[in-house]
Parts: C-alpha cells; sequence; structure tokens
C-alpha cells in the first residue's frame, strides 16, 4: 500500500449531499444491527418504470420510487421494522445473507 496518494485530481462524491446523516460501519459482530447481515437489493424495474428495493430472505419487493437512494433508505427502514417485529414476536431471524459472496455470484451472473 502506497505511503502518500495524490488526491489533486478527485472530485467530491455528489451522494453525500443527499444523506440525511453520517453513517458509521463498525465491524465487530456483537454491536451489528440485525440488519446489516442481510443483502438488501435495489434495482430498476423496466417494467415499473421506478427502483424496487428487496431484500431476500426477509422480505420481497416491499419498497419502490424514482430515487435509488430514497429507496435503498426506506427499504432499510421497513427491513429494520420486520426484524423488530420477528424478534418481538419471539420468532427466529433468518439465516444472514451478507457476508456469502451473494453480492459476488449476482455480479458474476450479470
Amino acid at each position: 500500500m502506497r505511503e502518500e496518494y495524490d488526491f489533486s485530481n478527485s472530485r467530491k462524491n455528489p451522494y453525500t449531499s443527499q444523506l440525511k446523516k453520517s453513517i458509521t460501519i463498525d465491524l465487530d459482530e456483537n454491536s451489528m444491527k440485525d440488519s446489516t447481515r442481510y443483502l438488501k437489493i435495489v434495482e430498476w424495474s423496466d417494467e415499473d418504470q421506478c427502483f424496487v428495493g428487496q431484500c431476500p430472505g426477509v422480505i420481497g419487493s416491499c419498497c419502490h420510487g424514482d430515487d435509488e437512494i430514497t429507496v435503498y433508505t426506506e427499504l432499510c427502514t421497513i427491513v429494520d421494522e420486520w426484524l423488530a417485529l420477528w424478534k418481538q414476536e419471539g420468532k427466529p431471524l433468518p439465516p444472514p445473507t451478507y457476508g456469502k459472496g451473494i453480492a459476488q455470484k449476482l455480479a458474476d451472473v450479470a
């Protein structure tokens, strides 16, 4: 790994202004939210002419909209609420889908 990097020609991430709060990634498994263990997918639907969000293994297509980031944010909220309901009812959570190479497998197929 380099000691120094040249960022003089870099450009600002255009999506940072759309974030409503800062995001912290904590890789400590004990402190992770339950929902971080599940793959969330937002994709464009030609049929519906909008972005559609789903979380395989937890919930199918459950939100849609014109803005990809807004749909992802809504999807995260839905998954959090869905998992909280399962826990409240004493039901076991489904097996995690994140970290099993699923994203890479999807990329390989595409």
